[in-house]
């Protein structure tokens, strides 16, 4: 019932502000509004992203869930504002509300909507920027998260799955890599030795407290910190469409034992906590390349893990971004995604501890878990998309049901995404940008 209360409201607020914007566009008729902000140093960002899925076959149970998020975001350019050559300011804001389908239904820990974490009100981020040697230097520091600037590209956000979009989800099961919008201490710094060639690196802080329901991104204190993760890449860039990188983390903070308590002895047959340990690192090399004129991209991800105690032991991605495929609609996508992970042996050793633990057979637990989407990203003019999509789970980890008896179904997922740029609506989006 909630589902469609929400969802009927999300389509509600969608047609409300179209109706809005008419009125002002009718009436009002501000079209410099945004260009004399921006003039001004101002960026405002305003949008509504709302994820609905449902599994009609496969995972633990058949269900259909919701997941939403307004995001409020502006960026200050301090060199119109007050002169500070290269300086500049960001700030955002979340409000994140609903339900995952795949904690609730499914049974496996990567959701299929990737604005579902960190349901609340929150500060996603809050840093200073600073650029310097004609630009080849870039500085960051403050409330930030190591996932929005490192692992990232637009083509990742083509889709639905949070298997993907925002990053390849094997760095968030093998370290406590920061993610959005739950912000923490931090800083990266990127140097670039040509136009294409750069360095990148950066610290962030990481703390449990900054990740829960009731914390709202005020945690400034570093109270609760249980280490740092450091990211680092090296990438050849040489335009906008075309990427080659290399890199590595290493995360000093505390972890879990994928299997065992402190006295090595698998945590769910003798009803003991899992040991801590820290210190964990993996590597990866990824690209993105434009296949033809006709619009076509790809991109692929290979991960994984150097050392620690870890769940995972690689991850292998691969997709393909075609824009413009009809003529009649230049400006519209279909994405195909599909991504592989591969459990490390303590991992499955722990379902069969699990299992052995309720009596069940510890024979026949897949050693890998395959995630897919195939959408059609639909673009309702310059403020409102629309992606249906399908996506496909093969072997759902169970990492939410250890003692299961049986193995998760593979589940099939029907998800829509649809977003709505509310700052494009009340014309504060300069038309240069």
């Amino acid at each position: 019932m909630w589902t469609k209360l929400i969802l009927g409201a999300g389509l509600s607020t969608l047609a409300l502000t179209t109706a809005m914007a008419q009125s002002v566009n009718t009436t009002t008729a501000q079209p410099t509004l945004g260009q004399r902000l921006y003039d001004h140093g101002v960026s405002i960002s305003l949008s509504y992203t709302g994820e609905a899925a449902a599994n009609p076959t496969g995972g633990i149970r058949q269900g259909a869930q919701y997941a939403g998020q307004v995001f409020l975001g502006g960026d200050f350019d301090l060199a119109k504002i007050a002169g500070l050559t290269g300086s500049s300011v960001h700030i955002a804001i979340t409000q994140r509300h609903g339900r995952s389908l795949a904690n609730d239904d499914i049974g496996n820990n990567t959701s299929v909507q990737e604005v579902w974490g960190t349901q609340n009100t929150h500060l996603a981020y809050l840093y200073a920027e600073q650029k310097a040697l004609d630009d080849r230097l870039d500085v960051r520091l403050g409330r930030v998260q190591a996932n929005i600037f490192f692992l990232n590209s637009p083509l990742y956000c083509s889709f639905q799955t949070n298997s993907a979009c925002g990053n390849p989800t094997f760095v968030f099961k093998d370290s406590n890599f920061t993610y959005f919008p739950a912000s923490a201490w931090g800083g990266d710094a990127t140097f670039n030795f040509t136009p294409a060639a750069y360095v990148h690196a950066g610290v962030y802080e990481v703390s449990p407290a900054d990740r829960s329901i009731n914390d709202y991104g005020l945690n400034w204190s570093g109270h609760g910190d249980t280490g740092v993760d450091i990211p680092a890449e090296l990438g050849y860039k040489p335009n906008a469409a075309t990427l080659y990188a290399i890199g590595g983390w290493y995360d000093t903070s505390a972890y879990a034992d994928p299997l065992n308590d402190v006295n090595g002895t698998p945590a769910l047959l003798a009803g003991q906590p899992y040991a801590k340990h820290h210190d964990r690192s993996g590597l990866f090399a990824r690209f993105n390349l434009p296949v033809d004129q006709s619009g076509l991209s790809m991109f692929g991800v290979a991960m994984t893990r150097l050392t620690g105690q870890v769940n995972e032991a690689q991850y292998y991605e691969l997709g393909l971004v075609q824009t413009g495929t009809f003529a009649s609609r230049p400006n519209d996508d279909i994405g195909f995604v599909v991504n592989d992970q591969e459990f490390t042996p303590s991992f499955i050793h722990n379902i069969q501890a699990g299992r052995q633990s309720v009596g069940a057979s510890p024979a026949g637990i897949p050693h890998r878990e395959i995630m897919m989407e195939l959408n059609y990203d639909y673009k309702l003019g310059s403020a409102y998309t629309i992606m249906p999509n399908l996506q496909y789970i093969i072997n759902p980890d169970q990492s939410a049901e250890p003692t299961r008896r049986t193995n998760i179904p593979n589940a099939f997922v029907v998800g829509v995404k649809f977003t709505v740029d509310l700052a494009q609506l009340a014309g504060f989006v300069a038309p240069a940008q």
